[in-house]
Protein backbone atom coordinates (compact mmCIF):
# COMPACT_ATOMS: atom_id res chain seq x y z
CA UNK A 1 0.00 0.00 0.00
CA UNK A 2 1.59 3.54 -1.19
CA UNK A 3 0.00 6.17 1.28
CA UNK A 4 1.10 9.86 1.02
CA UNK A 5 0.40 11.83 4.39
CA UNK A 6 -0.52 15.38 4.10
CA UNK A 7 0.07 17.46 7.17
CA UNK A 8 -0.65 20.66 8.45
CA UNK A 9 2.41 22.81 9.22
CA UNK A 10 1.63 26.03 10.93
CA UNK A 11 1.53 24.28 14.24
CA UNK A 12 4.08 21.75 15.45
CA UNK A 13 1.38 19.80 17.26
CA UNK A 14 0.34 18.55 13.78
CA UNK A 15 3.58 17.75 12.91
CA UNK A 16 4.46 15.78 16.27
CA UNK A 17 1.34 13.95 15.91
CA UNK A 18 2.77 12.93 11.97
CA UNK A 19 6.04 12.02 13.57
CA UNK A 20 4.19 9.51 16.24
CA UNK A 21 2.24 8.14 12.87
CA UNK A 22 5.92 7.77 11.36
CA UNK A 23 7.39 5.78 13.67
CA UNK A 24 4.33 3.28 14.29
CA UNK A 25 4.36 2.98 10.33
CA UNK A 26 8.59 2.22 10.62
CA UNK A 27 7.91 0.02 13.14
CA UNK A 28 5.26 -2.65 11.08
CA UNK A 29 8.57 -1.71 8.01
CA UNK A 30 5.98 0.66 6.20
CA UNK A 31 7.52 3.82 4.39
CA UNK A 32 4.81 6.35 3.63
CA UNK A 33 5.47 9.95 2.07
CA UNK A 34 4.70 13.39 3.71
CA UNK A 35 3.53 16.36 2.67
CA UNK A 36 4.04 19.63 4.64
CA UNK A 37 2.38 23.05 4.10
CA UNK A 38 1.33 26.30 5.99
CA UNK A 39 4.42 27.77 7.02
CA UNK A 40 8.08 28.56 4.83
CA UNK A 41 9.80 25.46 4.06
CA UNK A 42 13.17 26.86 5.47
CA UNK A 43 11.19 27.41 8.97
CA UNK A 44 10.40 23.29 9.55
CA UNK A 45 13.15 22.26 12.01
CA UNK A 46 13.53 18.08 13.36
CA UNK A 47 12.35 16.83 10.99
CA UNK A 48 14.61 13.73 10.08
CA UNK A 49 11.55 11.39 10.75
CA UNK A 50 9.97 12.18 7.72
CA UNK A 51 12.88 11.66 5.17
CA UNK A 52 12.26 12.86 1.82
CA UNK A 53 9.13 15.04 2.65
CA UNK A 54 7.54 17.75 0.07
CA UNK A 55 6.23 21.17 1.40
CA UNK A 56 3.72 23.36 -0.56
CA UNK A 57 2.52 26.91 0.68
CA UNK A 58 -1.40 25.85 1.36
CA UNK A 59 -3.24 27.97 3.32
CA UNK A 60 -2.65 29.38 7.00
CA UNK A 61 -3.84 31.65 9.45
CA UNK A 62 -2.06 35.19 10.12
CA UNK A 63 -1.30 35.72 14.01
CA UNK A 64 -0.14 39.18 15.97
CA UNK A 65 0.50 39.30 19.16
CA UNK A 66 -1.38 36.21 20.49
CA UNK A 67 -4.70 37.25 18.37
CA UNK A 68 -5.40 35.97 14.94
CA UNK A 69 -5.67 39.26 12.29
CA UNK A 70 -8.10 38.09 9.96
CA UNK A 71 -7.45 40.87 7.24
CA UNK A 72 -3.96 39.70 6.90
CA UNK A 73 -5.04 35.63 6.70
CA UNK A 74 -6.98 36.99 3.65
CA UNK A 75 -4.18 39.28 2.41
CA UNK A 76 -1.21 36.54 3.14
CA UNK A 77 -3.18 33.45 1.31
CA UNK A 78 -3.03 33.12 -2.44
CA UNK A 79 -5.96 31.75 -3.67
CA UNK A 80 -4.91 31.11 -7.20
CA UNK A 81 -1.40 29.36 -5.58
CA UNK A 82 -3.55 27.22 -3.67
CA UNK A 83 -5.60 25.91 -6.68
CA UNK A 84 -2.34 25.67 -8.81
CA UNK A 85 -1.04 23.31 -6.07
CA UNK A 86 -4.11 21.23 -5.89
CA UNK A 87 -4.31 20.84 -9.77
CA UNK A 88 -0.68 19.78 -9.99
CA UNK A 89 -0.16 17.51 -6.99
CA UNK A 90 -0.44 13.94 -8.60
CA UNK A 91 -1.32 11.32 -6.70
CA UNK A 92 -1.55 8.29 -9.41
CA UNK A 93 0.75 6.51 -7.49
CA UNK A 94 -1.05 6.27 -4.15
CA UNK A 95 -3.47 3.74 -2.81
CA UNK A 96 -4.31 6.04 0.10
CA UNK A 97 -4.17 9.76 1.59
CA UNK A 98 -3.32 10.06 5.72
CA UNK A 99 -4.41 13.70 6.05
CA UNK A 100 -3.88 15.93 9.47
CA UNK A 101 -5.95 19.01 8.55
CA UNK A 102 -3.87 19.74 5.39
CA UNK A 103 -5.89 21.17 2.35
CA UNK A 104 -3.97 20.51 -0.47
CA UNK A 105 -3.41 16.84 -0.36
CA UNK A 106 -7.35 16.69 0.88
CA UNK A 107 -8.25 18.75 -2.13
CA UNK A 108 -6.16 16.95 -4.49
CA UNK A 109 -7.56 13.55 -3.18
CA UNK A 110 -11.07 14.88 -3.65
CA UNK A 111 -10.43 16.09 -7.06
CA UNK A 112 -8.66 12.85 -8.43
CA UNK A 113 -10.99 10.17 -6.62
CA UNK A 114 -8.44 8.88 -4.05
CA UNK A 115 -10.05 8.30 -0.64
CA UNK A 116 -8.53 10.15 1.99
CA UNK A 117 -8.82 9.54 6.06
CA UNK A 118 -8.54 12.63 7.91
CA UNK A 119 -6.79 11.80 11.50
CA UNK A 120 -7.04 15.10 13.42
CA UNK A 121 -7.97 17.37 16.69
CA UNK A 122 -10.16 19.04 14.86
CA UNK A 123 -12.58 16.26 13.29
CA UNK A 124 -13.47 15.87 17.33
CA UNK A 125 -15.17 19.54 16.65
CA UNK A 126 -17.79 17.50 14.21
CA UNK A 127 -19.04 15.83 16.87
CA UNK A 128 -21.05 16.95 20.09
CA UNK A 129 -17.81 17.78 22.29
CA UNK A 130 -17.13 21.66 24.39
CA UNK A 131 -17.01 24.09 22.09
CA UNK A 132 -16.61 28.11 23.04
CA UNK A 133 -16.88 30.84 20.89
CA UNK A 134 -17.42 28.95 17.57
CA UNK A 135 -19.30 30.69 14.94
CA UNK A 136 -20.78 29.55 11.49
CA UNK A 137 -17.41 30.60 9.80
CA UNK A 138 -15.40 28.10 12.01
CA UNK A 139 -17.55 25.26 11.81
CA UNK A 140 -17.40 25.39 7.96
CA UNK A 141 -13.15 25.53 8.34
CA UNK A 142 -13.59 22.32 10.07
CA UNK A 143 -16.27 20.87 7.15
CA UNK A 144 -14.64 22.20 4.29
CA UNK A 145 -10.96 23.25 5.06
CA UNK A 146 -9.57 20.25 4.20
CA UNK A 147 -12.14 17.57 3.14
CA UNK A 148 -11.96 14.19 3.49
CA UNK A 149 -13.87 10.69 2.64
CA UNK A 150 -13.70 9.43 6.65
CA UNK A 151 -13.12 10.90 9.58
CA UNK A 152 -10.88 10.14 13.18
CA UNK A 153 -11.55 12.83 15.77
CA UNK A 154 -8.61 12.92 18.68
CA UNK A 155 -9.70 14.48 22.16
CA UNK A 156 -8.86 14.43 25.56
CA UNK A 157 -11.88 12.52 26.36
CA UNK A 158 -14.42 11.02 24.40
CA UNK A 159 -17.82 12.50 25.67
CA UNK A 160 -19.72 9.62 24.54
CA UNK A 161 -19.15 10.81 20.72
CA UNK A 162 -16.92 8.56 17.92
CA UNK A 163 -13.27 10.16 18.55
CA UNK A 164 -10.17 8.40 19.82
CA UNK A 165 -7.68 9.76 22.70
CA UNK A 166 -4.64 11.84 21.48
CA UNK A 167 -2.07 10.52 19.79
CA UNK A 168 0.83 11.25 22.14
CA UNK A 169 4.57 10.91 20.94
CA UNK A 170 6.66 9.74 23.57
CA UNK A 171 7.94 6.78 21.66
CA UNK A 172 10.72 8.65 20.10
CA UNK A 173 11.70 9.73 23.18
CA UNK A 174 12.42 6.74 24.82
CA UNK A 175 13.97 5.43 22.19
CA UNK A 176 16.46 8.10 20.69
CA UNK A 177 16.91 10.58 23.50
CA UNK A 178 19.67 9.38 25.15
CA UNK A 179 21.17 12.33 27.58
CA UNK A 180 20.38 11.89 31.05
CA UNK A 181 18.23 14.19 32.50
CA UNK A 182 17.05 14.82 36.08
CA UNK A 183 13.27 16.63 37.36
CA UNK A 184 14.09 20.01 38.23
CA UNK A 185 11.28 22.66 39.26
CA UNK A 186 11.54 24.54 36.19
CA UNK A 187 8.84 25.88 34.27
CA UNK A 188 8.75 25.05 30.38
CA UNK A 189 7.04 28.29 28.53
CA UNK A 190 6.14 27.65 25.37
CA UNK A 191 4.07 30.75 23.82
CA UNK A 192 4.89 30.92 20.15
CA UNK A 193 1.75 33.61 18.79
CA UNK A 194 2.68 35.65 22.04
CA UNK A 195 5.26 38.87 22.12
CA UNK A 196 8.25 37.89 23.17
CA UNK A 197 8.88 40.96 25.10
CA UNK A 198 5.62 40.76 26.87
CA UNK A 199 6.47 37.22 27.85
CA UNK A 200 9.93 38.84 29.12
CA UNK A 201 8.19 41.27 31.02
CA UNK A 202 5.64 38.93 32.36
CA UNK A 203 8.53 36.21 33.89
CA UNK A 204 11.17 38.59 34.88
CA UNK A 205 8.38 39.10 37.71
CA UNK A 206 8.97 35.67 39.03
CA UNK A 207 12.36 35.79 40.36
CA UNK A 208 11.91 33.11 42.79
CA UNK A 209 11.75 30.55 39.91
CA UNK A 210 13.09 29.49 36.67
CA UNK A 211 11.83 29.30 33.44
CA UNK A 212 13.01 27.97 30.17
CA UNK A 213 11.51 29.31 27.37
CA UNK A 214 11.46 28.03 23.29
CA UNK A 215 9.84 30.80 21.59
CA UNK A 216 10.14 31.33 17.09
CA UNK A 217 11.79 34.35 17.59
CA UNK A 218 14.78 33.37 19.56
CA UNK A 219 18.02 32.86 16.91
CA UNK A 220 20.12 31.96 20.07
CA UNK A 221 19.79 30.03 23.29
CA UNK A 222 20.63 32.28 26.44
CA UNK A 223 20.40 33.08 29.82
CA UNK A 224 18.48 36.23 30.92
CA UNK A 225 18.43 36.20 35.05
CA UNK A 226 16.43 33.35 36.23
CA UNK A 227 14.95 33.13 32.42
CA UNK A 228 16.56 30.72 29.69
CA UNK A 229 15.69 31.27 25.92
CA UNK A 230 15.96 28.13 23.52
CA UNK A 231 15.96 28.24 20.07
CA UNK A 232 13.17 25.28 18.97
CA UNK A 233 14.30 22.11 18.94
CA UNK A 234 12.48 19.15 19.23
CA UNK A 235 15.01 17.18 21.09
CA UNK A 236 15.76 19.52 23.67
CA UNK A 237 12.29 20.52 23.80
CA UNK A 238 11.96 17.29 24.93
CA UNK A 239 13.76 17.05 27.14
CA UNK A 240 13.06 20.31 29.40
CA UNK A 241 9.16 19.04 29.04
CA UNK A 242 10.41 15.95 31.02
CA UNK A 243 12.29 17.89 33.46
CA UNK A 244 10.16 20.71 34.13
CA UNK A 245 7.58 20.65 37.21
CA UNK A 246 4.65 22.79 34.90
CA UNK A 247 3.60 24.22 31.46
CA UNK A 248 2.61 27.45 30.28
CA UNK A 249 1.65 27.21 26.54
CA UNK A 250 -0.98 28.38 24.25
CA UNK A 251 -3.95 26.19 23.94
CA UNK A 252 -3.43 23.70 21.01
CA UNK A 253 -3.70 19.98 21.52
CA UNK A 254 -0.31 18.34 21.62
CA UNK A 255 1.85 19.77 23.33
CA UNK A 256 -0.89 19.71 26.47
CA UNK A 257 -1.60 15.61 25.27
CA UNK A 258 2.20 14.77 26.17
CA UNK A 259 2.30 17.32 29.34
CA UNK A 260 -0.94 15.48 30.68
CA UNK A 261 0.80 11.81 30.44
CA UNK A 262 3.88 13.22 32.24
CA UNK A 263 1.70 14.54 34.87
CA UNK A 264 2.79 17.99 34.43
CA UNK A 265 0.59 20.96 35.96
CA UNK A 266 -0.57 23.08 33.15
CA UNK A 267 -1.38 26.69 33.01
CA UNK A 268 -2.65 27.94 29.19
CA UNK A 269 -3.07 30.79 27.49
CA UNK A 270 -5.51 30.20 24.26
CA UNK A 271 -5.02 32.41 21.37
CA UNK A 272 -7.76 35.04 20.95
CA UNK A 273 -10.56 34.11 18.16
CA UNK A 274 -9.13 31.23 17.65
CA UNK A 275 -11.88 28.91 18.43
CA UNK A 276 -10.42 25.72 18.75
CA UNK A 277 -7.83 27.09 21.28
CA UNK A 278 -10.71 28.58 23.19
CA UNK A 279 -12.68 25.20 22.93
CA UNK A 280 -9.53 23.66 24.10
CA UNK A 281 -8.79 25.37 27.43
CA UNK A 282 -12.64 25.41 28.14
CA UNK A 283 -12.55 21.76 28.12
CA UNK A 284 -9.18 20.63 30.06
CA UNK A 285 -10.22 23.73 32.47
CA UNK A 286 -14.34 21.74 33.36
CA UNK A 287 -12.18 18.22 33.55
CA UNK A 288 -9.71 19.41 36.02
CA UNK A 289 -6.63 19.22 33.61
CA UNK A 290 -5.57 22.77 33.38
CA UNK A 291 -5.43 26.38 34.69
CA UNK A 292 -6.84 29.04 32.40
CA UNK A 293 -5.69 32.58 31.70
CA UNK A 294 -7.00 34.83 29.33
CA UNK A 295 -4.13 37.30 29.11
CA UNK A 296 -0.65 37.41 29.94
CA UNK A 297 -1.93 37.60 33.93
CA UNK A 298 1.00 38.13 36.58
CA UNK A 299 -1.70 36.93 39.12
CA UNK A 300 -2.83 33.72 37.83
CA UNK A 301 0.70 32.85 36.86
CA UNK A 302 1.52 33.30 41.06
CA UNK A 303 -1.06 31.27 42.00
CA UNK A 304 -0.62 28.34 39.08
CA UNK A 305 3.22 28.33 40.32
CA UNK A 306 2.00 27.96 44.01
CA UNK A 307 -0.25 24.84 43.11
CA UNK A 308 1.28 21.01 43.93
CA UNK A 309 2.42 18.70 40.84
CA UNK A 310 0.03 17.20 38.57
CA UNK A 311 -0.84 13.64 38.54
CA UNK A 312 -0.43 11.73 35.01
CA UNK A 313 -3.46 10.90 32.81
CA UNK A 314 -2.77 7.67 30.81
CA UNK A 315 -3.38 7.34 27.01
CA UNK A 316 -2.90 4.17 25.11
CA UNK A 317 -0.43 3.66 22.07
CA UNK A 318 -2.98 5.22 19.68
CA UNK A 319 -0.64 6.05 17.05
CA UNK A 320 0.15 1.79 16.85
CA UNK A 321 -3.45 1.14 17.31
CA UNK A 322 -4.29 3.76 13.91
CA UNK A 323 -1.89 2.02 11.83
CA UNK A 324 -3.34 -1.46 12.34
CA UNK A 325 -6.26 -0.37 11.99
CA UNK A 326 -5.19 1.21 8.26
CA UNK A 327 -3.44 -1.49 7.41
CA UNK A 328 -6.46 -4.05 7.90
CA UNK A 329 -8.34 -1.89 5.48
CA UNK A 330 -12.08 -1.85 7.24
CA UNK A 331 -12.28 1.61 7.77
CA UNK A 332 -15.90 2.05 7.98
CA UNK A 333 -16.08 0.83 11.45
CA UNK A 334 -13.70 2.74 13.90
CA UNK A 335 -16.22 1.62 17.08
CA UNK A 336 -13.82 -1.42 18.25
CA UNK A 337 -10.91 0.49 18.18
CA UNK A 338 -12.31 3.52 19.97
CA UNK A 339 -13.59 1.18 22.43
CA UNK A 340 -10.22 -1.01 22.90
CA UNK A 341 -8.43 2.24 22.95
CA UNK A 342 -10.81 3.90 25.59
CA UNK A 343 -11.01 1.29 28.02
CA UNK A 344 -7.35 1.69 28.15
CA UNK A 345 -7.16 5.10 29.28
CA UNK A 346 -7.01 6.47 33.22
CA UNK A 347 -7.35 9.65 34.61
CA UNK A 348 -6.49 11.15 38.21
CA UNK A 349 -8.83 11.05 40.57
CA UNK A 350 -9.30 14.90 40.54
CA UNK A 351 -10.48 15.05 37.11
CA UNK A 352 -14.21 16.18 36.46
CA UNK A 353 -14.75 12.84 34.19
CA UNK A 354 -18.52 11.94 33.78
Amino acid sequence: MKILYGVQGTGNGHIARARAMAVAFRQRGIDIDFLFSGRDKNHYFSMEAFGDYQTRHGLTFHTEQGKVNYSKTVIKNNGWRFLREVQTLDLSGYDLVLNDFEPVSAWAAKRQNVTCIGISHQNAFRYEVPKKGDSWVDRSVIQHFAPTNLHVGLHWYHFDQPILPPIVHTVDLKENIIEPYEKTENILVYLPFEDIDEINELLMKFTSHSFTCYHPSVIEDKQIEHIEYKTLSHYHFQIDLHRCSGVVANGGFELPSEALTLGKKLLLKPLEGQFEQQSNVATLEALGLAQVMSYLDASVLRSWLDEQQAEMVTYPDVAGALVEWILEGDWTCQEALRKQLWDKADFPSYASIA
